[in-house]
């Protein structure tokens, strides 16, 4: 299985920068879901739940759904707390 992964850090500096990369790679992803990969996210504000949300709408507009491999407690508490961790999946065989 391929991902996508995450940088260490996605605050509002980095969310362009972020979201291209996560667009560039998207193309050569054939399964669905696409797993985008938070292992390594250890610095992020909301403009991280932004990026995964909009990220979310390319995988829709190309057919995809899209889920998130370790994404921090804390962070999705966060998409709790703004009602959209249900937009945001666990992959598959993780806890939410």
């Amino acid at each position: 299985m391929t991902m996508l992964v995450l940088p260490p850090e996605v605050t509002h500096k980095h969310a362009n920068g972020c979201l291209l990369m996560l667009a560039q790679g998207l193309p050569k992803q054939t399964e669905n879901p696409v797993v985008v990969d938070a292992t390594g996210l250890a610095r992020f504000d909301s403009s991280a739940l932004a990026v995964l949300l909009e990220f979310r709408r390319h995988c829709l507009a190309q057919g995809k759904a899209m889920s998130i491999h370790a994404m921090p407690e804390r962070l999705r508490h966060l998409a709790g707390v703004y009602g959209i961790d249900e937009l945001l999946p666990a992959h598959e065989g993780q806890s939410a």
